[in-house]
């Protein structure tokens, strides 16, 4: 008797960190501005940038507040010869002379209550599209990125990691 009530108790313990979303052991929990600070993004093609991720009115945002590569280079695009890069390829005509500096490009992320921020959006400034995301931390210093699309019940999409930056140089 005593054998069979421990187990109904366990049973019902097991159900309530499951449903409750609570990590169990071996996934990370972290405290929800955990995420907040500057991340460097991958370096791809000899690019990258710092974004600074911030939270507001109780959700979670980032913005670019650095570039490998500030200005277009010479013969980079027609007229544009040394200024500051600017979102080229908006689709929206009268958003494409905003600058890249400054630009917030993830948006409304919330925290799940464990490693993960969600619901959010990121905007992707090299092909002008904004894609739903999901951020997580792997540890302090690392964070997973994925952005996609939903086609019926699959997310397809793109990881990327970003690592903290620690020192501001």
């Amino acid at each position: 008797m005593i054998f069979v009530a421990r187990n109904a108790l366990m049973a019902v313990l097991v159900a309530l960190v499951l449903g409750s979303g609570l990590a169990l052991a071996g996934d990370p929990v972290f405290a929800p501005d955990a995420i907040l600070g500057i991340w460097e993004t991958e370096h791809k093609d000899g690019k990258w940038s710092r974004i600074e991720i911030f939270e507001l009115d109780g959700a979670v945002h980032g913005q670019i507040v650095w570039l490998k590569n500030p200005l277009y280079d010479v013969g980079e695009v027609t007229g544009l010869d040394g200024s500051p890069r600017v979102d080229l390829n908006n689709p929206r005509e009268d958003l494409q002379s905003r600058p890249l500096l400054g630009l917030t490009i993830m948006s409304d992320f919330v925290h799940n209550g464990a490693s993960k921020w969600e619901d959010g959006s990121i905007y992707d400034p090299n092909n002008g599209k904004t894609y739903r995301c999901k951020a997580t931390l792997k540890d302090a210093d690392t964070l997973e990125i994925f952005g996609y699309v939903k086609v019926g019940f699959v997310n397809i999409g793109r990881n990327a990691t970003w690592a903290r930056v620690t020192d501001q140089d």
